[in-house]
């Protein structure tokens, strides 16, 4: 096998920023199933969050994101999150990140439950791209760091509870490699392709939690799901995100009849976190019998709307909508998810050798429900700290859940679809484990996923491999919600309203030995 120090999984901003902290301390292989370029990092708008400002502090941060996080939050995780955010936001300084200025000093924003304006952006809406391509260039640039595109990892390799290295499928050729190392770094995405209509790019199979957990890793919280409130709702037009940093600066949502309605739902009006305005609008949807609301920001000057949302504006424009004198339909989109690979505060995992960066971890940081704009800074200060660990205690690795669940054997629901296919799937988890869930939806969506498991076909290539990811990730999903009897944070039951002290706990799955 070709040795490394580290072989990281996935190219999105958790693996670039991880490849480029560890390629000081050795060498580093990133395996990605696509391009390097190809990832969620690119597609976030709004920016990153961080108490920089001499009006905010790392505690009114922690306070807003324990907050929204609606009783799940660890707290430790939080404070390590905001205290540890502003050398983070150095570090990118240095790499070259462009941050967008006002008289010479970072200039800030405010989203939807943060109390204060503290969210950094780079070229207006185009933070995530902005920090991407830096990170990708610094990466291609290193001859510590070797890139390994088309290549989709398939296994982990554990021996005695320790990673030694990783099995990879060249996409290219079809022929299969081992790669050994000393620590694997986890940083594959989310699970966003789940759904029907989401926000994410095609790579978010949700392949870093699959291969965590057949590799004997613990997986938790996944049931919470958030869904991005304003998706533009063109017909014929592809999805595209519109940044909560519309509402943040001033956008107002209204209805098909032009009412401004958030205020009929929430004390917050629409600068509520992000499950409630998804909620709102869906139930505004419903009342007005139409399939969109309205972001409006034609109250705003026009020069303003274009230098602060560049992206945004040309996207529209392109499509024939000029945002500055005409309202933007919008509906909620599938986006992020909170749960994952457990992962301690320094991103181990219960196997030695074996971390999880970004949005493929679970860290505690955002409970039931994430603060916008804390996720790609989630990235730098765990993925900080996961090089520092490696550092340290190369055989260290977190003590497994004493209570962990494992996937059950399920009867087949006849009433669903029998035919496996990827609309299929997405078609199910959007109706049966969306933004509203049942009783009776979610236990669809569990016994048709358990049948189609038992239907799948040894994986050979990419889309039979993410397939099968996504049927069991989608297991775990459904199935902690369906035990789940409450709603809290992004995680809404109609059949079970509000939140429940009992269930002030985490639901963990593990596989049998």
């Amino acid at each position: 096998m070709s040795e490394y120090d580290y072989i990281i999984i996935g190219s999105g901003i958790a693996g670039l920023y991880d490849a480029l902290m560890a390629q000081e301390l050795g060498s580093v292989l990133i395996i990605t199933k696509g391009s390097i370029d190809e990832c969620n990092t690119r597609y976030a708008q709004g920016g990153i969050a961080a108490a920089i400002s001499s009006l905010d502090s790392p505690e009114l941060h922690m306070q807003d994101t324990i907050s929204a996080g609606a009783g799940l939050c660890d707290p430790e995780a939080v404070r390590i999150l905001t205290e540890e955010a502003a050398d983070r936001i150095a570090d990118l300084v240095k790499f070259g990140v462009p941050f967008d200025t006002v008289n010479g000093e970072i200039a800030l924003t405010k989203e939807a439950a943060h109390s204060i304006p503290r969210i950094l952006h780079a070229g207006g809406d185009a933070t995530g791209e902005r920090i991407e391509v830096t990170l990708s260039n610094a990466a291609r640039s290193s001859k510590r760091i070797t890139i390994l595109e088309y290549c989709l990892a398939i296994e982990i390799l554990v021996l005695e509870g320790g990673v030694y290295g990783v099995t990879a499928l060249d996409l290219h050729s079809g022929s299969l490699e081992k790669f050994g190392c000393r620590f694997v770094i986890l940083a594959t995405g989310g699970v966003g392709r789940l759904f029907k209509i989401t926000t994410n790019p095609d790579v978010a199979t949700g392949d870093g939690i699959a291969l965590a957990y057949e590799a004997g890793a613990e997986i938790t919280d996944m049931e919470f799901f958030q869904f991005h409130p304003t998706a533009l709702r063109l017909p014929g037009v592809p999805l595209f995100l519109i940044s909560e940093a519309v509402r943040g600066e001033g956008g107002i949502l209204r209805n098909a009849d032009g009412e401004q309605f958030m205020l009929n739902y929430t004390s917050e009006g629409d600068l509520a976190p992000r499950d409630v305005v998804a909620r709102s609008i869906v139930s505004e949807m419903k009342r007005t019998g139409t399939d969109r609301v309205y972001l409006d920001v034609t109250h705003m000057q026009a020069r303003i709307v274009s230098a602060r949302f560049p992206q945004i504006y040309r996207f529209c424009l392109d499509h024939d909508l000029d945002i500055t004198s005409s309202m933007i339909p919008v509906a909620p989109a599938a986006h992020y998810i909170m749960g994952g690979v457990r992962a301690n505060y320094w991103g181990e995992t219960n196997i030695s050798g074996l971390f999880a960066s970004g949005e493929v971890a679970c860290t505690g940081v955002h409970g039931a429900n994430r603060l916008a704009s804390n996720s790609l800074l989630e990235v730098l200060v765990f993925g900080k700290r996961i090089v520092e660990r490696s550092k340290r205690a190369a055989n260290a690795a977190i003590s497994a859940g004493e209570e962990a669940f494992s996937l059950k054997e399920r009867d087949w629901d006849s009433s669903s679809p029998s035919v496996l296919s990827l609309t299929a799937l997405q078609a199910l988890l959007w109706e049966n484990a969306g933004i509203m869930r049942s009783r009776e939806g979610l236990q669809k969506a569990v016994n048709t996923l358990a049948a189609w498991e038992k239907e799948l076909v040894i994986p050979t290539d990419r889309p039979s491999y993410e397939l099968a990811n996504m049927v069991l990730v989608g297991r775990f999903m459904t199935e902690a919600a369906l035990m789940r009897e409450e709603s809290r944070g992004a995680h809404f039951r109609s059949d079970f309203p509000e939140p429940s002290d009992a269930w002030l706990r985490h639901i963990v799955y593990r596989k049998e030995p």
